[in-house]
C-alpha cells in the first residue's frame, strides 16, 4: 500500500508540471460563436479550446455543418440560428421540412442541437415584410421538427432586441413600443403555447454610452453602488442587466402572459471602441463579464424573479475583425482569433497551436514524452512490486 500510495502522489506531481493538466470546474454560462472574420481559428482547434474551458452551451448564427461536426460527440448543446436572410423561404412548409431534414437531422446523432434560433433582432429592421415572415417561419420551423418527432428535444425561438421596449424604467412599467405590439403579442401567444423562452439582446453598454452623465458606470458594471429602487415595488437593483431583464417580464405580462421566461441571448461590454464610445475599455469588460460570471455561479435570479436563475449567453467567444463599424461591434470576445485571451476574468481556455516545430517546442514535447516514459515505467515497477508480493 505504501509504495501504491508513493507512486500516486509522484504521477500527480509529474503531471502538475504539464501545462496540459488542467481541473477546471463546469461553466453554466453560453458563448455566442460568431464567424464574421477571416482569422479565426478551425472549428476543430475552437472545439478543443471550448472543452478546456469547460463550457457546455455553445449558440450559432446559423447551422454551419463544419462546427456541428467538429463538436461531435461532445458534451456541448448548440443553439443553431436561422439567419434573417432565410425567413422569407421559411414561410412555405416545405422548404422549411426540407431545411430541418437537411441542417439538422444529419448531426442529431453525435451532436446535441437543443435549439433553434429563427431570425435575429427582426423588429430592428424596419422592414416590415420580414417582421409579417417571423411568425409563419417559426411555426413552419417548429411543424417540422413535430413531423420529425423533434419537438421535445428541439426548441424554437427567435431574438429580441431590449430596443423594442418603449418603456424599461422603472422595471415594473415596462412595456413594448406601440408600433411593434401588433407583431409582437401574436409571438409571444406562440411561444406560451410550445413552452419556448424569450429572447432577449439586452447590452447594458449601450445605455451607459448614451448617458453616461445619467447611468452610473458601478450600476452597469456590477461593482458595489447604491443602486435603485423600483418606486412600483420596492425592488432594490444593484445592476443594469437585471433592470432590464425585468422590464421585459414587466412588458410581457402588459401582453397578458406571466408564465415565459425570459433568457438572456446576447450581454457583453467591448474591450475596445471609437472616441464617442465612451467606457468601452478592456478595464469595463473585465469587471462586466468577470461580474456576470460570478453571478451567473451562485444561480442568481433578477429581484422580480429571484427563484429563476439567469440564463445568458455572452457574446462573443472571439473578436471579429470584418465587422462594420462602430471599432467596438469588432470587440467583444473573449479571445483572441490566436487564442490570447483578451482579458483575464479566470476563464483556463487553451487553443492548440499550428506552428511548425521549434527548439522550444521541441523542448516542450521532449518533456512531456519524459512525463509519459516515467509514468509508464513507474506503472511497470508498479506491477511488478505487486507481483512479488502475491509470490
Amino acid at each position: 500500500m505504501t509504495s501504491f500510495s508513493f507512486f500516486k502522489s509522484l504521477v500527480f506531481f509529474l503531471l502538475t508540471l504539464s501545462d496540459s493538466f488542467m481541473q477546471i470546474n463546469s461553466l453554466s454560462f453560453g458563448i455566442n460563436y460568431g464567424q464574421i472574420a477571416n482569422n479565426l481559428p478551425s472549428p476543430s482547434r475552437v472545439a478543443l479550446l471550448i472543452r478546456s474551458m469547460n463550457v457546455t452551451k455553445i449558440k450559432l448564427y446559423d447551422a454551419d455543418p463544419n462546427v456541428l461536426l467538429a463538436f461531435s460527440h461532445s458534451n456541448v448543446e448548440f443553439v443553431i440560428g436561422l439567419g434573417n436572410e432565410n425567413l422569407q423561404n421559411m414561410t412555405n412548409p416545405s422548404k422549411a421540412q426540407n431545411w430541418i431534414q437537411h441542417h439538422v437531422l444529419p448531426y442529431l446523432s453525435q451532436t446535441k442541437i437543443t435549439s433553434i434560433n429563427v431570425g435575429n433582432e427582426v423588429f430592428n429592421s424596419n422592414n416590415t415584410q420580414l417582421m409579417l415572415n417571423l411568425l409563419p417561419s417559426m411555426r413552419n420551423v417548429h411543424t417540422a421538427l413535430v413531423n420529425l418527432g423533434l419537438d421535445r428535444l428541439i426548441s424554437v425561438a427567435t431574438a429580441f432586441s431590449f430596443n423594442n421596449l418603449e418603456n424599461s424604467y422603472p422595471p415594473s412599467s415596462g412595456s413594448f413600443k406601440e408600433e411593434l405590439i401588433q407583431y409582437i403579442q401574436p409571438l409571444v401567444e406562440f411561444l406560451d403555447e410550445i413552452n419556448s423562452p424569450f429572447l432577449i439582446n439586452a447590452y447594458p453598454f449601450f445605455a451607459y454610452k448614451d448617458n453616461p452623465n445619467e447611468i452610473a458606470l458601478n450600476y452597469a458594471l456590477f461593482q458595489p453602488n447604491q443602486g435603485l429602487v423600483d418606486p412600483n415595488t420596492n425592488l432594490h437593483y444593484d445592476n443594469m442587466l437585471y433592470a432590464q431583464i425585468d422590464a421585459v417580464y414587466a412588458a410581457i405580462k402588459v401582453l397578458g402572459f406571466v408564465n415565459i421566461e425570459v433568457r438572456v441571448s446576447e450581454t457583453d461590454w467591448p474591450s475596445k471602441g471609437d472616441s464617442d464610445e465612451i467606457g468601452a475599455t478592456i478595464e469595463n469588460a473585465k469587471l462586466y463579464n468577470g461580474n456576470l460570471l460570478r453571478r451567473i455561479e451562485e444561480k442568481q435570479g433578477t429581484p422580480g424573479k429571484p427563484l429563476v436563475p439567469i440564463d445568458v449567453y455572452v457574446f462573443a467567444l472571439f473578436n471579429e475583425d470584418l465587422k462594420n463599424d462602430p471599432t467596438s461591434e469588432r470587440n467583444y470576445g473573449l479571445y483572441y482569433p490566436d487564442g490570447s485571451p483578451v482579458y483575464n476574468i479566470g476563464l483556463q481556455g487553451y487553443l492548440p497551436q499550428m506552428v511548425l516545430p521549434s527548439k522550444s517546442n521541441v523542448l516542450s514535447f521532449n518533456f512531456h514524452v519524459w512525463i509519459i516514459v516515467t509514468y509508464l515505467i513507474f506503472a511497470w515497477e508498479l506491477s511488478r512490486l505487486e507481483a512479488w508480493e502475491i509470490l
